[in-house]
């Protein structure tokens, strides 16, 4: 059984506990055994015997970091073979941690339309033979669409399109949703969906999350 960490909590503009639960739910569904924590020093120590890491944090400023010795100890971890996972808030978390950012792959720039406001847009998926993306179809989302600055380097499963509202020199621009990527001995994926839970009913978004973490833990031997 798959030993999982999950930090939690944060701002409470993302709703972390309802989204808690239904993250709960899929790690049930992957029969992960996993420790919760809304305490953000319990990245302070030796984080090598998870096999996955999954970020729910959520920053209210851009100031918010992490301290040398948890960047240091979630680098190790990950470099060694933990899984990293994260969506939605886990690309604006941290946002003083370069290292943090640099790992995750992304880091959230603006949501155009506004804070929490329900903009219908489009989630394309690029790339449907990988294990993650398999099975996926396209989705619509109603709610933030995320303006993120990404790694040059990153596997991009799914992107959106934006329509140029209300900045209409967006319009016709991409930005990628989903990805994954490799750092050291441990894989990472991130998707940016997931405000609240009404984000996530959508099947599609189930799917691509439960195949995201699975992928990403490390595996048995």
């Amino acid at each position: 059984m798959s030993k999982v960490l999950y930090l939690y909590g944060g701002w409470p503009g993302h709703y972390p506990y309802e989204v808690a639960a239904w993250a709960r739910e899929v790690f049930n569904e992957l029969d992960f055994d996993v420790e919760d924590s809304t305490d953000i020093f319990t990245l302070d120590r030796d984080l090598t015997k998870y096999d996955l890491i999954v970020v729910g944090w959520n920053n209210a400023v851009t100031t918010e970091t992490l301290t040398a010795s948890q960047e240091n100890h979630l680098l190790a971890a990950i470099e060694s073979g933990t899984g990293l996972v994260g969506w939605h808030g886990a690309g604006a978390a941290f946002r003083a941690s370069l290292k943090y950012h640099m790992v995750l792959g992304g880091s959230f720039l603006e949501h155009p339309t506004g804070e929490g406001y329900p903009h219908p847009y489009m989630v394309n998926v690029i790339d449907s033979e990988h294990e993650v993306s398999r099975g996926v179809q396209n989705f619509e989302v109603r709610s933030e669409q995320y303006y993120m600055q990404v790694d040059p380097n990153l596997h991009v499963l799914a992107e959106t399109t934006f329509d140029g509202n209300p900045m209409p020199w967006l319009k016709g621009h991409r930005c990628p949703v989903a990805w994954v990527r490799q750092w050291g001995e441990g894989r990472v994926f991130y998707h940016s969906i997931g405000h609240d839970t009404s984000n996530l009913a959508d099947p599609n978004i189930r799917l691509l999350t439960k195949q995201g973490l699975n992928w990403a833990t490390r595996k048995q031997v």
